[in-house]
């Protein structure tokens, strides 16, 4: 089985998150993030536990929007905990062993050249559209672009810009005061369905918080998604299992609903060598 999710906010905690959902205090804290020799991200030090020993009997893949440095400042990742592989970009780039699968970006880039404008060629035809947004941009690594908003604008319509942007190849994504510009081609369900195809893996956990984790998450058997996301607040169907903690425990909960998952996956196993044998 492969377990698949999403890291901010999901298993790991800024101090913007401990404060914002609470449980900085509500059990011992084991530092997780290290940016400029300083600790900024956290999990319970059960959650680390049950995580790597998950780990070790299954495949785990953590799948990010995060830029593989910064992606890199998760140090348990160096030492603690062994990947197999690592889906970073939004889906962009996969990380095999800690080093780029060069095979995943050629298919990329590839898909990107043929199905999607140039992103300063989408500027351009944003700007003759009359489309313009206000806060501060930020282009990632020349693959995609987002907008941390200081407000939306009264005359904002998402599903205009979406419907415009569409017809050039590229999709939008609002999440919270960020307003993401990705090209189709670019898609964290796309990389994970990649890696499962490698592996031979058709059995899928996984977890996320945000809108764009729903790219990998509709893929999934299993789906558990935290209440304090902003998918939770989107989908209100029985499409994932809703994690009742929030905060830094949501990721304990997460992980302990993994673990109850895995008496079933290895019956699961033993009925396939059974039907095999025959």
């Amino acid at each position: 089985m492969i377990f698949a999710s999403d890291l901010d906010r999901t298993l790991m905690y800024s101090e913007r998150a401990l404060e914002e959902l609470g449980g900085r205090d509500s059990r011992t804290l084991k530092p997780v993030e290290l940016n400029d020799d300083r600790w900024v991200g956290f999990m319970t030090e059960q959650a680390f536990t049950v995580l790597k020993q998950l780990s070790e009997e299954i495949l785990f893949i953590p799948v990010t929007t995060r830029t593989t440095e910064q992606f890199n400042r998760f140090i348990i990742f160096q030492n603690e905990i062994q990947l197999q592989y690592a889906v970073t970009t939004n889906g962009a780039k996969i990380l095999y062993r800690g080093m780029l699968l060069e095979e995943w970006s050629a298919h990329i880039s590839s898909v990107m050249k043929s199905e999607s404008v140039p992103m300063a060629e989408l500027f351009a035809l944003l700007k003759r559209e009359g489309i313009y947004i206000t806060g501060k941009l930020r282009q990632v690594e020349n693959l995609f672009f987002y907008y941390t908003l200081t407000a939306l604008p009264a005359s904002f319509n998402k599903s205009t810009i979406e419907a415009f942007v569409s017809m050039y190849g590229w999709r939008v994504s609002l999440q919270g005061r960020k307003l993401y510009f990705i090209p189709k081609a670019i898609s964290k369900g796309a990389a994970l369905t990649y890696i499962c195809q490698r592996e031979g893996i058709s059995r899928i956990a996984g977890a996320g918080d945000s809108v764009l984790d729903w790219d990998f998450l509709q893929n999934c058997e299993y789906r558990f998604v935290p209440n304090h996301g902003e998918l939770a607040n989107m989908h209100k169907s029985t499409a994932f299992t809703l994690i009742h903690q929030t905060g830094v425990m949501a990721g304990e909960e997460i992980l302990n609903q993994i673990v109850n998952l895995l008496p079933l996956d290895r019956q699961s196993f033993k009925h396939k060598e059974i039907k095999t044998g025959k």
